[in-house]
């Protein structure tokens, strides 16, 4: 990798990885409108996850986890109303004491309408990100925005990260964004699935919708005019993954390389994004 090209990483996150069901890291550069990836790494804890972030590189990733939690619901529960103090006073929580809050707050709201939203949800098509099952992307947040802010990374329109990890340009080392693969992917095949964690569910169609994903990245077919570039091997593999772990891992990489050619402060985040809840890059 030349000096011009920063690293980039798209990370498939899990909350509760295993050596079965690790976090993957997606790494990877880019140049003239193209994306290529360098390797997938796999990382079976929390902890090996933690020590990744700390180590001394530049990069800039995006992470399918959510980085907020819904202002009406902060308010709601009478929690802190400042990104950093909601962050803190969430992780002070145990996830059975999350799981009580939200359901309450869940059971005093009619139906159709039980999960509180943040302004990013609809536009990108995620997960409230209150949600604690299928997917648990409370969970989510809960596990890993403390281990970018223990690392001191940088959060665009949220944290400014540690003030001392800079480059000669002053511009923060290590920058994440929250990514979501399902946006790009419905983007290139709609709503048709390509993915389960169930073996079973393993089939043909969502083999064939893994494929179309990956072909259609390599043409540059989205709206973000960038072209992915894989290795022979590098394809077979991530087709092969049925779980869609990997193949999660480089659309996310993507949207991070997108993010980065917006470039700072914000590195494509609207200008009036809601500080307290965070934004989907691309949405």
């Amino acid at each position: 990798m030349t000096g011009l090209q920063r690293l980039l990483l798209g990370c498939d996150f899990s909350s509760s990885p295993t050596s079965r069901k690790p976090i993957v890291l997606a790494l990877g550069s880019a140049s003239s409108g193209r994306v290529v990836l360098d390797s997938l790494l796999l990382l079976p804890t929390l902890a090996a996850f933690g020590q990744w972030l700390h180590e001394p590189r530049s990069w800039t990733g995006g992470f399918d986890l959510p980085f907020g939690l819904p202002r009406e619901l902060l308010t709601q529960l009478g929690w802190p109303l400042t990104w950093r103090e909601s962050m803190a006073h969430y992780a002070a929580l145990s996830r059975p004491d999350i799981r009580t809050a939200f359901a309450a707050f869940c059971n005093a709201r009619p139906a159709g309408g039980k999960f509180a939203h943040r302004a990013t949800d609809r536009p990108a098509g995620s997960s409230p990100s209150m949600k604690w099952v299928n997917p648990p992307v409370a969970y989510m947040l809960h596990a890993g925005v403390p281990l970018l802010l223990a690392a001191g990374i940088h959060l665009p329109g949220l944290h400014a990260g540690d003030p001392l990890d800079v480059d000669e340009a002053a511009r923060p080392r290590r920058v994440a964004l929250e990514a979501y693969p399902g946006l790009l992917a419905r983007e290139l095949i709609g709503h048709r699935s390509y993915k389960s964690d169930e073996k079973a569910k393993q089939t043909p169609e969502r083999l064939i919708a893994r494929k179309d994903i990956i072909t259609a990245l390599e043409h540059g077919q989205t709206r973000l005019a960038l072209r992915i570039k894989l290795t022979h091997a590098q394809r077979d593999a991530i087709t092969a993954d049925g779980s869609g772990d990997k193949l999660d891992a480089v659309l996310c990489l993507v949207q991070a390389a997108w993010g980065e050619q917006q470039g700072g402060p914000l590195y494509g985040l609207p200008a009036d994004m809601d500080p307290l809840e965070g934004w989907i890059v691309t949405a």
